[in-house]
Formats: C-alpha cells, sequence, structure tokens
C-alpha cells in the first residue's frame, strides 16, 4: 500500500493534476529515488577520498581505522554545524543592514522599534542616552558582527541564559567564542586523521549549535524585530486558497525579510497597482511559502501559500506570476517546472543563484528599485498566464504574530507584564504543560500529518503549542491558528485561552524565531516556581517531520539549553547504539537536555506527556487531573478575543 502522500486535501488536488499531466514533484520523486540504506542510518564516511568507506556487516572500522562511533560522530557534528552555518550567516546579512541603516547607507529601511533598539543594545553595552536611533544601530551592527568572528571571551547573548546555565557551559568547557570560529572548529576537527573520540567531537557540535540559538538566530530575530517592527497578534489566511484568479500572484520563499518587506511595499504602492491594472490584473496579490512568508505574516498579515512541500504544487495553479526566492530549502526542482507554466522563478541572493531562473539581484542600498523592478517583472507576466488556472478552493483563517514581547505584555498588560500567570497556570494544572512543535516537512513521510495529530492530542492533553516554521504553516492550514481551535483543547487549557483571548497553538515565526521560545523558556524558568533553568520546566521540543542540517542545529542547541528534544522521522545514526545513548542518556547527564529520533507520532505524543509529567512531579505540582475544571463556556463563533481583537483592530487601522 503507497504511503499517502499529504492530509491537506489542496496538496492532494495538486497531486492529482500533477499525475494527470505526468508532472513530477518531490513527492513523487521521493517514491522513486530510494534513499541508501547505509548513509541513512549514519554508517558511511566521505571524509577522505581512501573510502567512502561503509559500515556494514562485521565492518566495524575503516581503511584509517575510525570506527563506526567515530564516524557517526563526525556525520552528525558536521551536519549541526553546517546548521548552525546557515543560521549564523542570516543574522549576519541583518547585522550587515543594521549597520548600514546607522550609516545612511540604506535609505529605504527605517527603524521600526525604537524601545526594542535600545533594550537590544543595552546586551552588547551600548550607549543610548541622548543618541540618535541611527547612532546606535551603526554600533549595534558592528557589534553583532565583532561576534561573529570573535575569537576569545564570550558570545555576547550568553548572558540572557539563566545564571544556573551560564555557569554549567562554562565548567563543561561549552561556552562558545565566535560563530565562525565554532563552525570552523567543528569541520576542523572532524577533518579525517583529527578527533577521534566522539563525546569530544559532540561537545564541539553542542558548542557551535548554541552559536545558532544565542547569536545567529536570537541575532536575525532581534534585528528584523528592530528594523521590521516586532510581531503582534495579525489575522492572515492560509493555504493555496489565498491564490488569486483576477490578480497578479507574486509568492516570496525562502528565509530573509530583507527583501520580501521591500516586494511588499513596492506592490502595495498605487502606482504599481494601476500599472497591474493596465495588464488587465484588478490587483496585486502577495502570498508566502516556508519562512520568509512567517516574517511577513508575523509584522504585515500577508498569507501563507504554504509550507515547502507546497512550492511546487504552487506553480502547479497555473496562477502565480513570479515566484521570488531568498536562501533555503528552494528546490532546483523549480526551475524546470516554471518551465511548463508561464511562472517566473526570480533569485535574489547571491548565495542562492538556480540556473535557469532570472537573476535580479537584491541590494539593501537600492532596495526599492529593486523590489519595484522585481514586481513589475511579475506585472509584466500577467498577460501571459494560461486562460485555466487551477487554484484550490481551500484555506483558513489564522491568528499569528505572537512574539515572546507579546506573551508578556498579553498576561499583563503594559504595566504588569509577566510570565507569571503563565507559570501559576502551569502550577494549578490548568496547563499541564508546554510543547514547542516545530520544523519542516520531508517528503519522505505524509506532509502535515506528523504535525497536526501531535497537536492535536497534546491540546486535548492541555498542553500549550508554541509552533514555528513549516510546523506553524501546517497549523495554519488546519486552523489549529485560529480561536475555535479552543474547542478542542482540555477543559484547563481552554479556560486559560479563553480568558487571554488566543489559540491553544501559536505560531510564534519563523524557523531562526525559535530563538524566541528560547527566551520564553528561559523567561518562565527566570519567573520562579518552575525551578531554576529550562531543564526543569514540564515542556518538551518536537520536529515532527525535519529534513535540514539546520533543524540539528536547532535541536541541539535545545538540548545544550537543558531541553528534551524528539525529532521524528529518519534516524542519523541509527546505525550506533553507542551514539544514541550519548545524545540521550550522556547528553541528559551532561547538560540535563536530550535528543532522541522517534518512530511514529503516537510514540512521540506519549513520550511528551510522560516526561511533562515526570517533570512535574519532581516540581512537586499537583498532579494532572483532565477532569478537576469544570467544562468553561463554548467559544461564540463570531465573537472576538482579545488577540484576534487585536489583529482586526490593526488591520482596520491599516486600511
Amino acid at each position: 500500500m503507497p504511503q499517502k502522500k499529504s492530509i491537506d486535501p489542496a496538496a492532494l488536488r495538486m497531486l492529482d493534476l500533477a499525475q494527470g499531466q505526468n508532472i513530477l514533484t518531490a513527492f513523487t520523486r521521493a517514491d522513486s529515488t530510494k534513499p541508501c540504506p547505509i548513509g541513512a542510518d549514519g554508517n558511511c564516511c566521505r571524509n577522505c577520498w581512501m573510502g567512502p568507506c561503509r559500515f556494514v556487516g562485521k565492518t566495524n572500522n575503516g581503511i584509517c581505522g575510525a570506527t563506526r562511533e567515530t564516524i557517526q560522530a563526525r556525520n552528525l557534528a558536521r551536519a549541526i554545524a553546517a546548521g548552525s552555518a546557515s543560521h549564523s550567516d542570516h543574522g549576519r546579512d541583518l547585522a550587515h543592514l543594521m549597520a548600514a541603516i546607522g550609516k545612511g547607507e540604506a535609505p529605504d529601511y527605517k527603524i521600526k522599534d525604537e524601545g526594542k533598539l535600545r533594550i537590544v543594545a543595552g546586551y552588547f553595552d551600548i550607549k543610548t542616552e541622548g543618541r540618535t536611533n541611527e547612532e546606535i544601530a551603526k554600533d549595534l551592527g558592528e557589534a553583532a558582527l565583532r561576534d561573529f568572528g570573535r575569537q576569545d571571551g564570550e558570545i555576547t547573548y550568553i548572558k540572557r541564559a539563566t545564571p544556573k546555565r551560564q555557569e554549567m557551559w562554562r565548567k563543561l568547557g561549552l561556552t562558545p567564542k565566535g560563530a565562525d570560529r565554532e563552525v570552523v572548529e567543528v569541520f576542523h576537527r572532524t577533518h579525517m586523521g583529527n578527533d577521534q573520540d566522539p563525546e569530544d567531537i559532540l561537545d564541539a557540535a553542542l558548542r557551535a549549535s548554541l552559536t545558532d540559538g544565542w547569536c545567529g538566530s536570537m541575532i536575525s530575530t532581534d534585528f528584523s524585530d528592530i528594523i521590521f517592527g516586532t510581531p503582534t497578534p495579525v489575522s492572515a489566511s492560509a493555504n493555496l486558497g489565498v491564490l488569486k484568479e483576477d490578480e497578479v500572484n507574486i509568492i516570496v520563499h525562502g528565509h530573509e525579510p530583507q527583501g520580501a518587506a521591500m516586494v511588499l511595499e513596492a506592490a502595495s504602492d498605487p502606482e504599481m497597482i494601476k500599472y497591474a491594472q493596465s495588464k488587465g490584473a484588478k490587483g496585486i496579490n502577495l502570498s508566502g511559502i516556508c519562512c520568509t512568508a512567517n516574517e511577513v505574516l508575523m509584522r504585515q498579515g500577508i498569507p501563507l501559500a504554504g509550507n515547502f512541500l507546497h512550492q511546487e504544487l504552487a506553480i502547479l495553479t497555473g496562477a502565480v506570476e513570479a515566484f521570488i526566492v531568498d536562501v533555503q530549502c528552494i528546490m532546483e526542482a523549480l526551475v524546470p517546472l516554471a518551465g511548463k507554466f508561464h511562472t517566473k522563478i526570480i533569485t535574489t541572493s547571491p548565495k542562492g543563484r538556480i540556473p535557469g531562473a532570472t537573476h535580479i539581484p537584491f541590494s539593501e542600498h537600492d532596495a526599492m528599485t529593486v523590489a519595484r523592478l522585481i514586481v513589475k517583472t511579475a506585472i509584466d507576466n500577467y498577460p501571459n498566464r494560461p486562460k485555466q488556472v487551477n487554484i484550490p478552493d481551500t484555506s483558513n483563517t489564522l491568528i499569528a504574530g505572537f512574539s515572546h514581547e507579546y506573551l508578556n505584555y498579553m498576561q499583563g498588560g503594559m504595566f504588569r507584564q509577566s510570565f507569571r500567570p503563565l507559570n501559576d497556570n502551569v502550577a494549578n494544572g490548568r496547563i499541564r504543560g508546554v510543547a514547542g512543535v516545530v520544523g519542516c516537512n520531508n517528503a519522505t513521510m505524509t506532509q502535515d500529518d506528523s504535525h497536526i495529530n501531535i497537536i492535536r492530542e497534546l491540546i486535548k492533553n492541555d498542553v500549550l503549542v508554541l509552533t514555528t516554521g513549516c510546523g506553524g504553516h501546517a497549523c495554519g492550514k488546519f486552523g489549529m491558528l485560529s480561536p475555535e481551535m479552543m474547542e478542542n483543547a482540555g477543559h484547563g487549557l481552554k479556560e486559560v485561552c479563553q480568558a487571554i483571548g488566543i489559540p491553544p497553538v501559536l505560531h510564534m515565526g519563523s524557523c531562526v524565531d525559535n530563538s524566541r521560545i528560547l527566551t520564553a523558556a528561559t523567561q518562565m524558568a527566570t519567573e520562579g516556581g518552575l525551578g531554576e533553568d529550562i531543564n526543569d520546566l514540564p515542556a518538551v521540543g518536537i520536529a515532527p517531520e525535519w529534513m535540514t542540517e539546520k533543524a540539528l542545529a536547532i535541536g541541539a542547541y535545545f538540548v545544550a539549553s537543558g531541553a528534551y528534544v524528539i525529532f521524528g522521522g529518519p534516524n542519523p545514526v541509527a546505525g550506533s547504539e553507542a551514539i544514541q545513548k550519548l545524545i540521550s542518556a550522556g547528553w541528559e547527564k551532561k547538560v540535563d537536555g536530550k535528543l532522541e529520533f522517534v518512530e511514529g507520532w503516537e510514540n512521540i505524543v506519549a513520550k511528551t506527556l510522560a516526561h511533562i509529567d515526570a517533570k512535574r512531579k519532581a516540581l512537586k505540582l499537583v498532579e494532572w487531573d483532565p477532569n478537576r475544571f469544570a467544562p468553561s463556556a463554548s467559544y461564540v463563533p463570531g465573537e472576538m478575543y482579545p488577540a484576534e481583537a487585536y489583529a482586526a483592530g490593526k488591520r482596520s487601522a491599516k486600511a
């Protein structure tokens, strides 16, 4: 029986269309491209050209004598380092933009959150009193850039961890110096004939991962908030039904906000809209895929066309004039697929060129000029659209925009912002615990199935869910980010959600915005009542359908910060029981966090709830009882709760 491709009806409709036209997609290629079972389990070494050495049967040593455990550790460490490098480079680009704004070299960008500019400057010991935004921005950008290349000392944001965690890292030698240094060191250590101690290799990987969570990603989040605005609740829609039959459809895809924000501004220009109308369109419709989509969703309420595995499906609608990509998670298959339709694939980054695509290099120095050129290119392509398009009539409404700052605000208002109400409701059992359910789609798994089933079970059991990345898209597509989802929550969680006015699943942003979850977890730990550190919290991190090196880096920095992390899907160290024990029991003993690869969403839910209950017991909290709290009043369709009303108010004010 072939595996079901997706649980998303829009995806299934487009896959039927592709099959009818003999068009290949990632879903069909996943069937025909069988993975190497040796490499899939981590039992292959390609670190020199005496091999590659395959560890099969009784083969337990490579040609150089390297053991299976050493090879497994090297492979995992290199993947974590590569993932850390991707987010570090993302953060570096935003640091360059921050400095350029300060120097007056990026005139189309402005500082949107002056308060956060000054808060973040404080972390870097930059003086703010009596200084202009531009003066502060210049110093802040340059200080952040020094963190990436730091050769000694500690990265700046380490001070934002709990005191207990900072002390542990220093004692274990895990405190990172600079992002570039730690990533380079991992690749040096794992070169042929170098570090041959699996535990030592993976310690270096943990240290490198911390430069992702506590440097690259955290800088990306903070600097994006400063430049583009700190998210607050916004309303939008998700799935392919957000495309418009009578408008110029532009999709932004990738991970960086700089270009997408300018394209949005250009597409909103009355002059560009008038130009679109001159070509026969009623207007310009911007939507997004992957984390560039999340960046503009969180701040401007731009709709989500879909997650990673929707990128080909969007083109199959025949309704997309321009598909604009920057970096990360972009399929090379887009260009040949677009060649069967009228869609233009436009690359914008020097780090993300694709043969056959139209390359319009994006530059912060003349951002609006480039953005207008991109939008004009899309408009000029509208007359080439086929007469018949196939847009699925499938979308769901959502509320997103839950930054950790808004989580603070929503629990106490402007003058009593605090995580105390959340901690109190965990302590009294209304909220059983918290889970971050995040991450990718994987074409070898049923799209969205694990994400949605895990989250449904968790909220039913009073677990508050935080989501980011493609997991957030999955939730949006299935209506899990709307107030109505309160009806599927347990009695205690439902009562809290109604009191505060939030869905039981909070969308916190893009992949780099896992740093928001890290910050929120740290705030819960420092607020008091739930222990002293992240490892004390009744909380779990889950990546149900992971597939990228970035996901491994994110998982590793959460583990190093004290979290229990579960990955669904493939196990890259399945070939070594010793390494699996090292990253679970071994890391738990060392840093109070652990990483496990678990097959089956039912098992992931069971392990999550067991861990949450064990942490509750260790904290001597009341035992969770699903019947302790009486059923609360039902949600009234059409009624707005605070977060939804806030989003609606923002929308009407903008109009």
